[in-house]
């Protein structure tokens, strides 16, 4: 007997076979309904006395049968992309005149359903009126659905469904493609941040949280700050505003919701079952975007430990896919399950990791020490990211690599030699940018890393004084190198002066002081050499012979 969902429970064996029989049922795929169907519904949803749902897949296959309302339907994992519908109906009974309920509705949109039918069963056990409701196109209506008015089912039998549901694919996919050309190509996301009393600092994230969306490829199409005193444990920010996404993200063709917080594993999984939309948080975004720019092996690993530190405490089963029962010579246990072995080997893989790291930290640290054996000063390029650090690098030595306008686009420290005037031969090393509320995995995986700021004998702080939040990035910066253990001296470059408008410059300069530059276009490059000349020479270096022809 094929599974019946929902509530069965105080039903009769007979009743649950008869039911399950359903399952046997096939509807033409261009009709709603047949008077067999009809009558076969009525009378058996009126003998158990509960509605009936059915879900029917376009070739007109019963693929779900369930005791109860639409919203007591488990709807098949599978189904629709952006640009389409699921690819599944719902016919269900409803015992006594009603027609289609807000939760009804609602179910049809969220699932984003082919079509939506309701047939109210009399008191006699005969089919009555037939309700039947579509998804209207995007910005097409103020509803997001199209109720058609209710008649006796009979005379619904000749609709033709699949006409009106290739239609409706064709608007969805004509729209996507207007969209496309109008924002550009990549995954489109909505982003939301969240305000609990911060202010302009949850406005700023909010931003930020765009800038991160883009590096990432992807389109943030709308950005959302929702207010509220305090989160929602379960849904963040509440069922209802929830709902509100969902509805914007199918009028926006959007795919992924993107939070400016961090979502703990149940409320991920929550936010998705109810808006049915990808779910990302600011750190898995983050992540992603490191994943994206890690070139050396080094790097790979790094990202690669703190992607498994975060996924391992959200690693959860679904269903009959984590309780097979695993096996193999020497590595399971009787009995585990494939989340336990998922889990294990999760915690396997960070502890090789973790090995793999110790061994470049060693070698990092025999550099290091025969840099120190040199003489050789050393200075650390260190900033918020996007600051213009590899930029500057690349102009204060005359090498490297080229800059580029995206957040995260350094991961692996770049060591470079120039010279100082007074001084003479000084190491510069770029380092991976900073960001506000820097996630603990990447701060612990890139640990041996920031070791090179912390050995820094000096530290250009770049600032990017064109920024409208640029007080607020320093503040950030001069906080993490304070949980660093810096302390080294800082010399604050205020990068991107030709982009800064006057007065932020001279604000910028009266309250934190700093040299300004443009790494861009090679001014204030001597004054920022002549400060840092000045600040190794205040510890004591020694200047090289041939100094004073630098």
């Amino acid at each position: 007997m094929d599974k019946v969902f929902g509530r069965t429970q105080g039903l009769k064996k007979s009743e649950l076979k008869r039911i399950s029989n359903l399952y046997r049922r096939r509807l033409p795929k261009d009709r709603v309904l047949t008077p067999e169907l009809a009558h076969t519904l009525a009378a058996l949803s009126a003998e158990v006395g509960r509605p009936l749902s059915l879900v029917l897949d376009r070739e007109g296959r019963v693929v779900r049968v369930a005791v109860g309302d639409a919203k007591d339907v488990p709807f098949p994992e599978e189904g629709w992309s952006e640009r389409r519908l699921s690819g599944y109906r719902l016919l269900h009974t409803h015992l006594g005149p009603g027609g289609l309920s807000r939760p009804d509705l609602s179910v049809l949109f969220l699932r984003r359903l082919d079509n939506l039918a309701a047939l109210e069963v009399e008191a006699d056990g005969r089919p009555g009126l037939l309700h039947l409701a579509f998804l209207s196109p995007p910005r097409a209506l103020e509803e997001d659905w199209r109720v058609l008015p209710p008649k006796p089912f009979h005379q619904y039998l000749d609709l033709d469904l699949w006409g009106e549901v290739m239609a409706l694919e064709e608007e969805l996919s004509r729209q996507a493609r207007v969209l496309e050309v109008r924002d550009g190509s990549g995954e489109r996301a909505l982003l939301v941040g969240v305000d609990t009393g911060e202010g302009p600092e949850a406005e700023a994230v909010l931003r930020e949280l765009a800038e991160l969306t883009r590096t990432a490829g992807g389109v943030p199409v709308k950005q959302i700050l929702v207010f509220r005193k305090s989160l929602d444990p379960r849904y963040l920010v509440g069922l209802g505003k929830l709902e509100e996404l969902k509805s914007l993200a199918y009028h926006e063709n959007a795919s992924t919701l993107i939070f400016g917080v961090d979502l703990t594993p149940a409320q991920a999984r929550e936010i998705e079952r109810v808006t049915g939309l990808k779910v990302l948080d600011r750190t898995q975004l983050i992540l992603d975007i490191f994943a994206l720019h890690a070139k050396t092996p080094e790097a790979q690993a790094q990202v690669e430990l703190a992607q498994l530190r975060y996924l391992l405490p959200r690693l959860v089963g679904k269903g009959k896919e984590m309780s097979r029962l695993g096996g193999g010579i020497g590595t399971r246990g009787p009995g585990e399950t494939k989340l336990e072995v998922d889990r294990r080997r999760l915690q396997d893989r960070i502890a090789h990791l973790s090995r793999k790291l110790q061994d470049y930290a060693l070698r990092r640290k025999e550099a290091r020490q025969k840099r120190k054996r040199r003489g050789v000063p050393l200075v650390a390029v260190v900033g918020y990211t996007n600051a213009g650090k590899t930029t500057l690098l690349r102009a204060l030595t005359r090498a490297g690599e080229e800059g580029e306008d995206k957040l995260f686009a350094t991961l692996r420290p770049l060591t470079r030699r120039g010279f100082l005037p007074g001084v003479g031969e000084v190491l510069f090393t770029d380092t991976v940018g900073f960001i506000r509320h820097m996630p603990e995995e990447l701060l612990t995986a890139f640990r041996a890393t920031l070791e090179e700021v912390r050995e820094a004998d000096v530290l250009v702080h770049v600032l990017d004084a064109s920024e409208e939040g640029a007080l607020e990035r320093h503040r950030v910066v001069r906080d993490l190198l304070l949980d660093l253990g810096v302390e080294a001296p800082v010399v604050l470059a205020l990068n991107k002066a030709d982009r800064a408008a006057p007065y932020d410059l001279y604000f910028l300069g009266e309250r934190l002081g700093g040299v300004p530059v443009s790494a861009l276009k090679g001014t204030g490059l001597k004054e920022l050499k002549e400060a840092l000349a000045r600040a190794l020479l205040d510890l004591g270096v020694r200047p090289q012979a041939w100094a004073q022809y630098t």
